[in-house]
């Protein structure tokens, strides 16, 4: 197994605060451990050959153990983030790939929930794993994990690595904007 080539840009860029979703505010209410600050954030993971298994493993994992389902289908409401049991949407699978991670000894600084645009112009959730090589994202629409430039999102914004019940803006680098000119 070979680690991924860093590509720029390799991380996201901040672009200040940001209001976190309803659903993780909900959450943070029920899990109030998960949503406080603990200590400084030291910085990116180092990307070792076994960290990136353990990303990998852990994408695949959960991917296949959780049946995806909409707040709606399983709860009856618009919107609740909780882990899955068997079932769930896209914020349910992030959350349960990040505490397999935080298990399996990385920084919760480092695994970030964040909100994205599909092409479609949907909302989704997925989870960025902040690293030395970069920030990659585990999704639960792919098993691939990609570096976040690689992918087809648009980022919006994310958990704040200084304070998990925090979010920040994102700022998407490699957007350009295309404008079209009436005639006249």
């Amino acid at each position: 197994m070979t680690l991924p080539a860093s590509a720029l840009p390799a991380n996201m860029r901040l672009a200040g605060k940001a209001n976190p979703p309803i659903g993780h505010y909900e959450f943070c209410k029920t899990y109030g451990d998960e949503c406080r600050a603990k200590q400084s954030d030291p910085g990116p993971a180092p990307l070792t050959e076994a960290r990136w298994k353990e990303l990998l493993d852990v994408n695949y994992t959960v991917n296949a153990a959780v049946q995806p389902l909409t707040d709606q289908e399983i709860y009856g409401v618009e919107e609740r983030w909780d882990y899955p049991s068997s079932v769930g949407d896209c914020e349910d699978f992030a959350l349960q790939k990040r505490k397999l991670l935080i298990e399996q000894g990385f920084e919760p600084s480092d695994l970030l929930l964040t909100v994205v645009l599909q092409p479609n112009g949907e909302g989704h959730a997925v989870l960025t794993v902040r690293t030395d090589h970069g920030d990659f994202i585990l999704d639960n629409m792919r098993n691939k994990v990609l570096l976040w430039s690689d992918t087809e999102y648009t980022y919006l914004k994310r958990q704040s690595s200084d304070d998990p019940g925090r979010w920040v803006k994102l700022q998407d680098g490699r957007a350009t904007a295309v404008g079209s000119v009436k005639s006249q």
